[in-house]
């Protein structure tokens, strides 16, 4: 069953930006411009997009709409078939990389056969697509879409400068983010994009995971990479070859950020994995950079 859609707010938040809520499965975010409205992320399905917009009629005031996809994970898109045909739908171009890859099917049956609201998902890509950055002017708000890379190739998050406010999306996550693979280039990507967010001086930040909004949770995420990094630095390289490395003493996810009170425990488990995820990308940047020091010692001999 569809969990249910409410309209939220944050203190200090401005009453154009307004967070589109589906349960505990992730947030939306509405933005009312002068110009038009723009919906970031289109939720799980088409039904709870459709509820979105019904929520959202009032606010609307008949200005046309832009749909932004932050990134191509079912959470943020799959509802995208409610809005196909009636706004634009924006996306990084490395969108269509992960759409057209095999494996967006696969999740999608695999979903699908395990609960029935998956079944009436179609995956509907980006109409505009961009690399770099993007800057949608909406007359009183500007928002830059910025790519911000390593949760997943694709990711954008959207800075409106106007208000210092960053929708971060899942660059950012309470009580932390999930790097895209096991390899060293995607850790080092997810930590300069958490850096260029901590750089924009953000008076609010706003991730689409955890309920926070606090500009806080990015030196935060940023702190608990560098102690993974500190960690894993202190390792021999026999226990680096450890296959049951993340289940050690001094490694488990609960050793580096606390575990909030009341976390469910599938998602506490969700986000063991994401820490086993974190720990292996951890441990390959530190084996390359092992395996290039003892290069460099060769190549001086």
């Amino acid at each position: 069953m569809n969990p249910s859609v409410e309209l939220c707010s944050y203190p200090e938040l401005d009453d154009r930006i307004v967070i589109v809520r589906a349960g505990d499965e992730v947030d939306g975010v509405f933005v009312r411009t002068e110009k038009f409205n723009v919906l970031i992320d289109t939720l799980g399905t088409p039904e709870l997009c459709m509820a979105a917009l019904d929520l959202l009629e009032g606010q609307t005031n008949a200005r046309p709409l832009i749909v932004i996809n932050s990134h191509m994970d079912w959470d943020h898109f799959w509802g995208n078939a409610a809005i196909a045909g009636r706004a634009p739908i924006i996306a990084h171009v490395a969108a269509l990389d992960r759409l057209r890859d095999p494996s967006a099917r696969e999740v999608l049956r695999d979903k699908a056969s395990q609960e029935s609201r998956f079944r009436n998902v179609d995956l509907i890509g980006p109409d505009i697509t961009f690399s770099g950055s993007m800057t949608l002017n909406g007359g009183d708000l500007t928002l830059e879409l910025i790519h911000t890379p390593g949760h997943t190739p694709d990711h954008i998050a959207v800075w409106i400068p106007e208000l210092r406010i960053c929708l971060a999306v899942d660059a950012v996550e309470y009580p932390i983010p999930e790097v895209w693979s096991k390899s060293a280039g995607d850790l080092r990507l997810i930590r300069s994009s958490l850096e260029r967010i901590r750089d924009l001086n953000a008076r609010l930040v706003i991730p689409a995971h955890g309920r926070t909004h606090s500009p806080s949770a990015v030196d935060d995420n940023l702190a608990y990479f560098r102690a993974l990094a500190d960690r894993v630095g202190s390792l021999s390289e026999s226990q680096l070859a450890d296959p049951q490395l993340g289940s050690s003493s001094g490694l488990r996810l609960e050793n580096f950020v606390p575990i909030p009170d009341g976390m469910p425990s599938d998602t506490v488990a969700f986000y063991r994995n994401c820490h086993e995820t974190n720990l292996g990308a951890t441990v390959q940047a530190h084996i390359e950079k092992l395996n290039s020091h003892k290069e460099r010692l060769g190549a001086g001999t």
